[in-house]
């Protein structure tokens, strides 16, 4: 969960979702601070133009005693946590709703009730000199504090569903994107694993980008699999144009074998040349036989074969083969009954390449086992050995045609063998799996 998790963070959709949102919650930050600057200015400067009226009209009055009156009326109905009046007169009494008073800590506004109690609160203030005293009138900033939190809450109310919504819409973009790159690496694996035929489903719902690379993945694809059929059908087709003339040839040499004795120097020669041109038929019949297999044709006598019967005959077989080279040979059966929908000819020739493969390329006292068992309702079989093993990077290339490692150069053997092995495998709609036996080889063919 943590690694999906880790990859759609990581996936491009998610990460154009994070930069946008982090651009538009930036633009919207900027334009949030300059409606409220502005919206600030505008409020101070109307509070100051009522400070400068209120001024204004106080200097209607015609002496210092109608000031003194004015203001004494007027601040019993005025509201102290708004407006604040105070006058004092030249004889030194005060008139008002409170007065300005100045500490250490600054200047503060006190009630002229009993008690002086101070007022809470910011106010703007005005103070002038009139007829030898000194006019203040202040009015509250109440109104600019709570714009603040005015302008937080439309932060938040515009900006958080903003960023939910775009990362949503972002996740989702991913993990859909995802889907369609999990698609376009299926087939990539499955191409590199030698499915020639696998393709992109590229379906109309996908964005233009990745239709464009699952296209241009099935015409690679496409290339590459008509050319490996050009050159499995140029290399059928000199099998089969040269075999006629290879068995004339064979013919011709078992004839001449005849008319020379063994014990001469001829007959040794030709028994010498008979064996390279029955190599070379081998190599010949190999290749028309996994051009058969991998044509498919085989499949029309498919019929159920009995893995169990098979395994144990095949033993039997091979087993005094093995004990000439002092190696063993044993096999491991299930009670159970397993069969399967096969051509019994080359499943049986499957399992005899890969005993004779084991055989050819594990020295003398090795043990090879033949495994039949079921795993997940499929049906597994197993050749393993305690040999020298096939290093791990070349594990896929003994898979190839003709190729063999160079510790198997000089032993008996064409490189066809372990070939025809994956095309019966592949025919049968199965896998081969080739594992480290620590030591040797394990053969792992499920069915």
């Amino acid at each position: 969960m943590r690694s999906r998790l880790a990859q759609l963070w990581r996936s491009m959709p998610v990460r154009l979702a994070l930069l946008l949102v982090l651009l538009f919650s930036t633009v919207s930050l900027m334009g949030l601070a300059a409606s409220y600057a502005v919206t600030q200015n505008s409020f101070e400067a109307a509070i100051r133009a009522d400070l400068e009226q209120d001024i204004a009209g106080f200097r209607a009055a015609p002496n210092a005693r109608a000031v003194a009156l004015l203001v004494d009326a007027e601040s019993r109905d005025a509201d102290p946590s708004r407006v604040v009046l105070s006058y004092i007169t030249p004889s030194g009494r005060i008139y008002g709703n409170g007065a300005i008073a100045r500490d250490d800590e600054g200047y503060h506004i006190v009630s002229l009730a009993e008690g002086r109690a101070e007022y809470d609160g910011v106010y703007l203030s005005l103070t002038t000199r009139l007829y030898g005293g000194q006019l203040t009138v202040a009015r509250s900033r109440a109104q600019i504090e709570g714009l603040r939190t005015v302008f937080l809450n439309i932060l938040l109310i515009s900006l958080l569903p903003t960023v939910l919504v775009a990362l949503s819409g972002g996740l989702y973009l991913a993990r859909r994107s995802k889907r369609h790159v999990d698609v376009i690496g299926r087939t990539l694996d499955d191409l590199t694993t030698g499915d020639l035929a696998a393709r992109v489903a590229v379906s109309p719902g996908w964005a233009d980008d990745l239709q464009r690379i699952g296209s241009k993945v099935n015409q690679m694809a496409g290339a590459q699999e008509a050319q490996t059929q050009m050159l499995r059908q140029v290399s059928s087709d000199i099998a089969h144009d040269l075999k006629t003339p290879i068995q004339r040839v064979a013919v011709h040499l078992d004839d001449l074998a005849r008319t020379l004795p063994e014990d001469t120097d001829e007959g040794a020669l030709l028994a010498k040349a008979q064996d390279e041109v029955a190599g070379i038929a081998s190599v010949f019949q190999s290749l028309l036989q996994i051009a058969s297999v991998e044509a498919g044709s085989p499949k029309t006598h498919f019929a159920p074969v009995d893995l169990n019967r098979l395994c144990l005959t095949l033993t039997e077989v091979y087993d005094p083969a093995a004990a000439a080279k002092d190696q063993t040979l044993d096999s491991v059966v299930p009670d159970a009954q397993l069969t399967v929908e096969g051509d019994k000819n080359l499943l049986g020739q499957m399992m005899s390449n890969l005993l004779e493969n084991a055989m050819r390329h594990t020295p003398a006292g090795s043990e090879i086992t033949l495994t039949l068992y079921r795993a997940n309702d499929r049906p597994v079989i197993e050749v393993a050995d305690n040999g020298p093993g096939i290093p791990e990077h070349a594990r896929t290339k003994v898979l190839q045609r003709l190729y063999r490692l160079d510790a198997s150069r000089h032993t008996p053997g064409n490189g066809l063998g372990l070939s025809l092995v994956e095309g019966v495998v592949k025919l049968h709609g199965g896998q081969i799996a080739l594992l480290d036996n620590a030591p040797g080889l394990r053969v792992r063919i499920t069915l």
